[in-house]
């Protein structure tokens, strides 16, 4: 029962080349950087990452991406990452987008088996329909596209099919967790966190405070311990990242 490892190159440590990983976080709120530094200096490549997002430039999962470790990578938005675009436009990286909230429910659906699910988001559009780039050839051309999906109509209303997510590994990260892995998220660091780690076949969480079991009132957990099999704590919080630092100039007092 106890799922603490040594550190977190030792949780990292089996992850194989060409794995898929769910990651939690939202920009760089609530975001593994600890492990995610751990699989870097692990050497592994080839990785299939699903993500709301890939981090930022040399930041999250941006470290990886910029080492060109990431062969794939689903997530619903990428706008704050250059080397994302670069890779992407130059036919480097496969991307497959999906609305954001369907991309929530792909994952909690792959972490409580169940295979898909119909909503109305992306009907009529190439969501839907197909045809979306997934890869650029190194012409510029369209050498991967999405396939069209399958949709049917409830109550006068159309829906498209979407298939859940399951990946080899999840890494996620907890503001406190104990040694049997139940864990809880502070405010908006939950995000898509309790998903990633719900659809991982193995999930490793990093947490700020380590606690001892009992500690934590059951009312309160988060994310049961049955969904995390490594814990890696305490980790530093001294650093966490801000995408975009915007301040207003200081007026003066008189």
């Amino acid at each position: 029962m106890d799922k603490v490892m040594a550190s977190a190159a030792d949780a990292v440590a089996d992850i194989p080349e060409g794995a898929s990983l769910a990651v939690g976080g939202f920009g760089l709120c609530g975001i593994p950087t600890v492990l995610i530094d751990a699989l870097h200096a692990q050497g592994v490549g080839g990785l299939r990452v699903v993500s709301n997002n890939c981090g930022v430039d040399g930041q999250g999962l941006g470290v990886l991406l910029t080492a060109g470790r990431i062969a794939r990578a689903t997530g619903s938005y990428v706008g704050e990452n250059k080397e994302f675009a670069r890779q992407y436009l130059a036919g480097e990286l496969e991307v497959e987008l999906t609305p954001q909230g369907t991309l929530a429910e792909r994952l909690r659906a792959g972490g409580t088996g169940i295979p898909a699910f119909y909503t109305p988001a992306g009907v009529g559009t190439q969501v839907a329909e197909g045809g979306l780039p997934w890869r650029y050839g190194p012409d510029g051309s369209v050498a991967v596209a999405s396939p069209p999906k399958e949709t049917r109509e409830f109550r006068g209303r159309t829906y498209v099919l979407e298939e859940a997510i399951t990946t080899d590994f999840a890494l996620v990260r907890a503001a406190r967790g104990d040694r049997h892995g139940n864990l809880v998220f502070h405010r908006s660091a939950a995000n898509f966190n309790p998903l990633a780690a719900m659809t991982g076949r193995i999930t490793i969480a990093e947490v700020e405070e380590l606690v001892e079991p009992g500690a934590i009132d059951p009312d309160t957990v988060h994310l049961p311990g049955i969904y995390v099999d490594r814990v890696v704590g305490p980790v530093p919080t001294d650093h966490k990242g801000i995408e975009k630092r915007t301040v207003r100039a200081r007026k003066e007092r008189h």
